[in-house]
This record gives C-alpha cells, structure tokens and sequence, in this order.
C-alpha cells in the first residue's frame, strides 16, 4: 500500500483521488474557487486514455455526465455555487434515472454571484436536492486535504453501489489550502463495478433506453418510492461522523467542514479555561447522523452550531435533539470565517462563565 506523503491543494487531492477512483470522464467549465480540479484533469486525464473536455457551460458539463454514465463511464464534474446551480436540472435528471456521478462543490460566497471566498451557505441546496422533484444525493463533506482525497474516492463507489449522484462539498478554503496527506491506491478500470444497465444493445439481453420521464402517475410514483426506500437503506448503512470528547462535555460544538476546525482550535481555548466542550463533526450532511448527534447530546447538554452560513446546517441540529437542549448559532456569511476567539467567546456566553 502507498504510504508515501504528497503535497497538494485540497482541489488537486479532489482531482488525483477522482482518477486513482477509476473517473474515465470529466466534463467541466472553470469557475473559481475550484478551478485547479479542471486544470489538474485537463493535465491528467488524456494521458491515460480517459475522457476530458471543458464544456461550453456548466449545464452542458452535467448533462455531458448524464450521457456519458447512461454509456457506463465512471463519470465527474465539479464548479463552485453558482455553477452548481446551474447544474440542478442535470442532477436531478440523473436521480430520477438512478444514474451514478459524481459532483465536487467547493464553495464560495453568495447567493448571487456573491464572492469568491469561502462559504458554506450551499447546506440547503447539497442536502435538500437543489432541484426539482422528490430526490436526494449523498453529501460528503471534507475538512482536510486527506479528506478531500478520501471522501472523493469514497463518493465514485457510494455512487455505483446504490446508483446515486454523490456531492463532495467543500468550502473554498479546503479547496485552496496545502496540506500533506497519503494518495489512495490506483484503481484497475479492470477492477471496477460492472454495470448491466447501461443504455444500447448488449449480447444476450435486450436494448435498454434510460430516461427521467414517465408520464404515467401510478407509474412514476412508484419509482420514486422504490428510489426512498433505497434512500433509507443509505441512511442505515452509510451515516458518517466524527465524535469528540462529548461524553463529558459541558457544552458540544456541532460544525464541518473549514468551521470544524476552527472548532478544534476553540475547543483548546475552552480546556485552558477549565470548560469541556465537545465536537460532532457530521461528516455525511445527508444522510445526517441525525441519531449519533442526539447520544452525543443527552441530558440536554447545550449545542453550539458553528457555520458559515446564516442557519442551515442548524435545523438539522435542532431536528436531531429534538428541543431536548438548547441550540445555539455563531454563522457567519458572504465568506466570512469565523475565529477561534469568537467561538471560545459564544462558549462562555452560553455556559454564563
């Protein structure tokens, strides 16, 4: 196993782990803050006889994924918030067809076309769908470098295994900073999950025909409640998240992503101060642990949400203690990013110390 160190940008790591995953097309349109993904594809992918092209558009870019994963690619595409909104048709296109991909949303600023330093105010649109219908993505949310590699390896099988468009969403500021970290291995395109339901004629079975529509009620909606029943089973099986020192704790801090780690910084300002403050780290925002958060929160402990944003990530706090504690939130938004000091400081607000 390769256990050599590397140095690279949280977009790279996404873009190297998304070829060592098995990705044979990339579909892409620049946009910052994500723009190392297209350039390190544009550089890396040809080489290897897989597919690279910069779209004319970002909703060309996403239904260039559609297409090309109906024909059994292993296929990704990646932008930055407003460019992932402009890829919600697609997306919701590919749900309603079971079709597997994967999305990287390294985020920034907003809404409008807002600014181009960090944010996480794209919750809402990653863990509610984002387009139209009744659907759901697996949402991955990084806060490191070896993060971004991982979980980007992670989503390509999350996303064959249960035929799912799979978000990778990380905030601008893991998609730009430099850390080191150890590269997955190099998968075999040998190697990867057969697919016996691509679109065309194949030996031995009839021709299939993918598509999004059915004009029949009955019909559809008994599809989509087939497609629930699967999003159920992902929430039994594949719920993720990082738990510390909570047990105990006086107060937990619930954040992902760049604000978790600011969160750990607070965390040690808080133990110099005699205070124990926890940290849940959800680290699938859908399915969210919404049950682990609500043990880790027992006896009505308070609960701080440290985001940056607004209040979103917040209402999936709330749902999961279920007002059995008090929910607090320090947000913050337009790429602001809060400090160690400040999230010490709204600890000792709530504990009254």
């Amino acid at each position: 196993m390769n256990t050599e160190k590397v140095l690279m940008k949280g977009n790279e790591a996404i873009a190297e782990a998304a070829i060592r995953a098995g990705c044979t097309a990339y579909f892409g349109y620049p946009i910052t803050p994500q723009n190392e993904i297209p350039a390190y594809m544009s550089m890396h992918m040809l080489d290897k006889g897989r597919v690279f092209i910069q779209a004319e558009s970002e909703i060309a870019a996403m239904i260039m994924v559609y297409g090309s994963s109906c024909a059994g690619a292993r296929a990704m595409t990646s932008s930055s918030s407003p460019g992932i909104s402009l890829k919600q048709e697609g997306l919701s296109y590919a749900a309603a067809a079971d079709i597997p991909c994967v999305v990287a949303n390294v985020s920034r600023g907003g809404p409008g076309l807002g600014s181009i330093a960090p944010a996480q105010s794209d919750y809402f649109q990653a863990t509610r769908g984002g387009g139209h219908g009744d659907y759901r993505c697996i949402v991955l949310a990084p806060k490191s470098v070896q993060e971004c590699a991982d979980f980007t390896y992670l989503a390509f099988d999350l996303a064959d295994n249960y035929r799912i468009p799979v978000i990778v969403l990380a905030d601008g500021m893991i998609g730009q900073m430099v850390e080191s970290l150890v590269l997955p291995p190099m998968r075999s395109l040998d190697d990867l999950p057969k697919r016996n339901w691509t679109v065309g004629s194949r030996s031995g079975r009839e021709a299939i025909h993918i598509s999004s529509m059915d004009l029949i009620p009955e019909s559809l909606e008994g599809k989509t409640r087939a497609r629930f029943d699967r999003y159920e089973q992902i929430g039994k099986n594949e719920t993720r998240a990082e738990e510390v020192d909570c047990r105990d704790a006086d107060i937990i801090l619930v954040s992902y992503g760049t604000s978790a780690r600011v969160c750990q910084g607070a965390r040690k300002l808080a133990a110099k101060a005699g205070i124990k403050a926890g940290l849940y780290r959800p680290i699938t925002l859908w399915p969210f642990p919404h049950e682990g958060l609500a043990k880790a929160a027992e006896g009505g402990k308070p609960v701080l949400t440290v985001e940056m944003s607004l209040g979103q990530l917040v209402q999936d706090v709330k749902l999961s203690v279920f007002e059995r504690s008090p929910v607090h939130l320090l947000g913050h938004s337009g790429g602001m990013i809060p400090n160690e000091e400040e999230v010490f400081q709204e600890i000792k607000k709530i504990l009254k110390k």
